[in-house]
């Protein structure tokens, strides 16, 4: 927090009113306006910091320049700085504001809501010299206020989506339109309230908004075009053969009484704000529909029956709507007049709906605001394999639609952040980008969510709280993996009493008769992975119901093992020793209660024969509670026995590492078909699992983006924060391969190929960071010094180890 800022402004909003009441006790919003007037021979600046509970736009003379707060939670309230000099006039100016309250459960759910709406700005205007101008402060006067109806903007009961807040419900006939610009003339609008301080300066009592600077950069927005219109209809025009393209302008006329219906094609799944304009047609409305997808009816008992996503024939566009009432020129309306969901959307067909009243409306524009987390790709990859461009493409517009104030599971269902997800999204950003100021946001937002119990919520930030325990041990090699990245010690050290606590949590559940870590509370949910054997648990090993879940049991024991590493390289060695004793004790236990020799497997629980997956397998493996060629036999069995729970794209990557483990990941090149098979349904996202068949973005899908770096080129930390560089290509069934990985020091540019027999290798590494190779026929090679780095052997021959000089 910014405990030792001292704020001059304080938190405004309008006085209560019949015409402020909140509608259906959803929303509540509030438009701010602030004037002020500039010489033409000024030469101001102009820095703001803004907040708001719950979400703002801020304008300047009309022009968007902020969007948040940054989402935080019950502790922390984010403020944004923005420098709006650039958007300054001579004459009058003015600072504007949208804000929306939600309230209680109403509204997104990962947007943390206070018992009231409030707002707040400080800046001062300043000339060249420093020296202030005008104080534009709220609290301090000047500032006038605006509560729209409830009425003419509220929220629908949410339908098809979950957590998102429903569709909005919109009358611009109760808005003032060009309210945002300098030419306005105020005339029913009142002065802003002050209703909070910032801080009790005097005795420490702590306000509702604990206000922290943004930690992450604003988000991206860029106006993007649809790129087609699939099929519609009006007034005697029909758009049927075939889809046409489509430039954002549209300027059709729907005649009084008429309706007009539009789908158009994203070109892509996206996230952002559809932005309509119309000109005329008071009393008619719009609405938006969003979708992923072209869809058949759903089965009956209501699976989703998908197949080709951008197949149009005999399907229909499902979803949630937005809708708009058309204030009409006759209402003083902009020309055109403009609607845009306050709230950020995903999809890839949308179908827009709009229905004349007494009097025609044009339909002039759709585009929409494209927004994310400003994600810089720095990353590449290309082979010899054609098949595998499109699942590198792919996986980085799935990892960007779930990257926004957090990380998001799906940007169309929930946007919420999980430990699960957000494990891999992190490390998956951190390859291709070197970025991980998103990843530490993650990091911090889990441990903030810790309840007095010791265990972490599995989602955060939300207002609805939820437990999966096992994501709460997602969260440590979360930390682990960014330790390892980064090599950031008073990063890693930061969280120690929080990893202490959760795995305090699960030791207290150890069973005295059988040393496991017992069955889960039953308030909570023990989500394991979405496999069809699990389908009617909801994802969990029914075993685990009434006995330990051995992959639970597992994953308790490659915790303990990250975080006994991250206490010693931080100086509390006894705890790190405490850790690893812990999880020798656990894998003994283990062994002894959950192994089936008959079956040569784990089970899912003790005293479960016919409980097999996969997943036991695997996490048997990544722990080394069985190592060796045993541990390359278990894997073989995992990958070939019939009848096991088999792991899904969330838990693909498990599956991967093992492969990697026991040296035979050139096993994992068949495993892409279930990739590839998604894109031949013409899928422009990965999708959440084959089980439910529900969202068609969930970035935990975009494996590649892990596995083409860090082992089809091979660049891995040998040292925590890259002090030193492992190379290890895998070869497979590849003859070339060639791309950048990113790492804190800087691009890696790995080129390589194999020609017959032959393996040559090429390497430039950031400055003099050394290197160690290790080649396909298993020779190990060091660098140091500087300069690119080529080397090669031949493939069926083991040479000796020797230094290469660059």
């Amino acid at each position: 927090m910014d405990e030792n800022k001292a704020w001059t402004a304080k938190w405004i909003w309008a006085e209560p009113s019949e015409n402020n009441r909140l509608a259906d006790g959803s929303m509540e919003t509030v438009l701010f306006r602030r004037t002020f007037g500039l010489s033409t021979d000024s030469d101001p600046q102009l820095k703001l910091l803004v907040s708001a509970d719950s979400r703002f736009r801020l304008y300047v003379n009309g022009h968007s320049v902020a969007y948040g707060p940054c989402k935080g939670d019950l502790n922390v309230h984010y403020y944004d700085e923005v420098d709006v000099t650039p958007h300054l006039r001579p004459g009058t100016n003015v600072l504007a504001a949208h804000v929306v309250h939600y309230s209680g459960d109403k509204g997104p759910a990962s947007v943390w809501r206070k018992e009231r709406g409030v707002f707040l700005l400080e800046g001062s205007l300043r000339g060249r010299d420093g020296l202030v101008i005008e104080r534009l402060d709220t609290g301090c006067g000047g500032w006038h206020c605006y509560p729209v109806p409830g009425e003419s903007a509220k929220l629908a009961p949410e339908t098809a989506t979950l957590f998102i807040g429903g569709g909005e419900i919109v009358d611009g006939a109760g808005w003032p339109q060009g309210w945002k610009t300098p030419e306005f003339v105020i005339t029913d609008w009142s002065d802003a309230a002050i209703v909070a301080d910032t801080h009790d300066r005097m005795y420490g009592g702590l306000s509702s908004w604990l206000l922290a600077p943004r930690p992450i950069p604003f988000m991206r927005e860029e106006i993007r075009e649809f790129a087609s219109i699939v099929r519609g209809h009006c007034d005697e025009r029909v758009w049927t053969d075939e889809p046409m393209p489509f430039g954002g302008q549209l300027g059709i006329k729907v005649p009084a009484g008429d309706r007009l219906v539009l789908e158009l094609h994203a070109g892509e799944l996206a996230a952002g704000f559809p932005q309509l304009a119309v000109s005329g047609g008071a009393g008619a409305t719009a609405s938006i529909l969003y979708s992923e997808c072209y869809e058949y009816e759903p089965f009956p008992n209501g699976q989703r029956n998908k197949g080709i996503r951008d197949d149009p024939e005999g399907k229909s566009l499902y979803g949630f709507e937005d809708m708009y009432r058309i204030a009409g020129f006759g209402s003083g309306a902009e020309k055109p007049e403009k609607y845009e969901p306050f709230h950020r959307r995903a999809f890839r067909f949308i179908r827009l709906t709009v229905e004349a009243a007494d009097e025609p409306v044009v339909v002039e524009a759709l585009t929409y605001l494209r927004t994310g987390y400003p994600l810089d790709v720095q990353a590449s990859f290309s082979s010899s394999d054609p098949t595998l461009s499109p699942l590198w493409t792919i996986s980085l517009n799935t990892l960007r639609n779930c990257m926004h104030e957090t990380y998001e599971d799906t940007p169309y269902y929930e946007q919420m952040q999980y430990e699960m997800d957000s494990r891999l999204q992190a490390l998956f950003t951190y390859y291709i980008s070197g970025d991980d100021r998103l990843g530490r946001k993650a990091i911090y937002d889990f441990h903030s969510s810790l309840l007095p119990t010791g265990m972490l919520q599995s989602r955060y930030p939300s207002v609805n709280r939820q437990i999966i325990p096992g994501f709460a041990l997602f969260w440590i090699m979360m930390v682990h993996d960014h330790y390892w990245y980064a090599g950031d010690l008073a990063h890693a050290a930061r969280y120690r009493p929080t990893i202490d606590a959760v795995l305090a949590w699960f030791d207290a559940r150890l069973e005295p008769e059988t040393g496991l870590v017992g069955v889960m509370p039953e308030a909570y949910w023990s989500f394991v992975d979405w496999t069809e054997e699990w389908r009617f648990n909801a994802g969990a090993p029914p075993s685990g119901r009434t006995r330990p879940n051995t992959v639970y049991n597992l994953m308790v024991v490659d915790a303990l093992l990250k975080a006994a590493e991250l206490n010693e390289a931080t100086g509390r060695r006894d705890t790190g020793q405490e850790y690893r004793r812990r999880a020798d004790t656990l894998q003994r236990a283990i062994r002894q209660h959950c192994w089936s020799g008959e079956m040569g497997l784990f089970t899912d629980s003790p005293d479960s024969p016919d409980a097999l997956s996969q997943h036991a397998q695997i996490w048997a493996v990544l722990t080394d509670t069985v190592v060796g060629e045993d541990a390359r036999q278990l894997t073989l069995r995992a990958l070939e026995t019939q009848g096991l729970a088999k792991v899904s794209s969330a838990m693909a990557y498990y599956m991967f590492r093992a492969l990697a483990k026991t040296g035979m990941y050139d096993r994992t090149f068949a495993l892409w078909n279930d990739w590839k098979a998604q894109v031949d349904l013409h899928l422009t996202s990965w999708v959440e699992d084959p089980v439910s068949v529900r969202s068609d973005c969930h970035a935990w899908g975009a494996l590649p983006l892990h596995e083409f770096p860090a082992e089809l080129l091979g660049v891995q930390p040998l040292m925590p924060g890259f002090a030193a560089i492992s190379v290890a290509p895998r070869v497979g069934t590849l003859h070339a391969a060639s791309g950048t990985v990113m790492t804190p020091h800087g691009a890696v540019h790995v080129e390589w190929s194999a020609q017959g027999r032959r393996f040559r290798l090429r390497v430039e590494r950031p400055g003099t960071v050394p290197v160690q190779i290790m080649l396909p026929n298993g020779e190990l090679r060091y660098c140091t010094g500087a300069g690119p780095l080529e080397c090669e052997c031949e493939l069926a021959a083991i040479e000796s180890a020797e230094e290469i000089k660059p």
